[in-house]
């Protein structure tokens, strides 16, 4: 499968050193990108072939992965609507819903629409896909092994929900980072290092994730299980349920997806 990235930015390398572990041959990557430091970067990591503009490509191969920053998509695939023929395409911007990609692409109709989060550049990301009716199982396949490469993988049949992935995945991160920053600063007031209080604080996220992934239960049965009546963590919890802790984060996921159709329907507008 040839493969062509418009765009050479983190994402785009963690795909790409994905790929390259799962066996696809860097002779059968392009990327373009106009920053000569990006392209020197990507030649020199994983030797695959760079080029400066789409205009200098004379067709995107079999499948186009669109890496480049919503605002800037309009502008970067006007060259590349006579050159796709079959070619499958796959965006990973986010916020751009199916329908304004198509246009962007000149009524190209074989396209899937992706949102993985950054913990795909240590290979543990997981991503969102939907697709175009267009789109076969063959289409799909390839698509969801392009992005399989830096983690897991789930399907989205109503592309509506995809700014909700925005939000609890896309996003996700972030909430994660929120919380890890909040025990460190508890650890430091509690007379903890900072060395000290960040492992404490990371490990136990880690620990935690692990063990939910793992189990069959609930996260809701796990919390009740290490919640002890008059112990230590009910008293935690009751200050966090007072303090809107919850709530807060669910009501913020919500402000995410809700900005994010704002968003799609400024970026992706005629």
């Amino acid at each position: 499968m040839n493969i062509t990235f418009l765009g050479g930015g983190n994402m785009a390398n963690a795909l790409i050193g994905g790929l390259l572990k799962r066996g696809f041959a860097a002779a059968d990557i392009t990327v373009v990108d106009p920053s000569r430091e990006a392209r020197e970067r990507l030649q020199q990591a994983y030797s695959v072939r760079c080029i400066g503009a789409a205009s200098e490509l004379a067709a995107v191969g079999d499948l186009l992965v669109l890496a480049v920053k919503p605002q800037q998509m309009r502008e970067v695939c006007a060259p590349l609507a006579g050159k796709l023929g079959a070619a499958l395409v796959v965006s990973i911007a986010a916020g751009l819903d199916l329908a304004a990609l198509s246009r962007f692409l000149g009524g190209h109709r074989r396209i899937v629409r992706c949102m993985p989060n950054t913990p795909a550049l240590i290979g543990a990301g997981i991503t969102g896909l939907c697709a175009l009716p267009e789109v076969d199982a063959a289409g799909r396949a390839a698509a969801d092994r392009v992005l399989a490469a830096v983690g897991a993988t789930v399907w989205i049949d109503d592309e509506a929900r995809m700014d909700g992935v925005t939000a609890l995945s896309g996003s996700g991160p972030a909430y994660v980072f929120l919380f890890i920053e909040a025990l460190q600063q508890a650890a430091a007031e509690l007379g903890f290092t900072p060395e000290q209080g960040r492992q404490l604080a990371i490990e136990t996220v880690q620990g935690a994730a692990a063990l939910a992934a793992q189990s069959p239960e609930p996260a809701a049965a796990l919390r009740e299980r290490v919640t002890s009546r008059g112990g230590t963590t009910e008293a935690a919890l009751s200050v966090m349920m007072a303090a809107g802790v919850k709530a807060g984060i669910v009501a913020g996921v919500k402000a995410a997806a809700a900005r994010g159709r704002e968003l799609g329907k400024q970026l992706g507008g005629v």
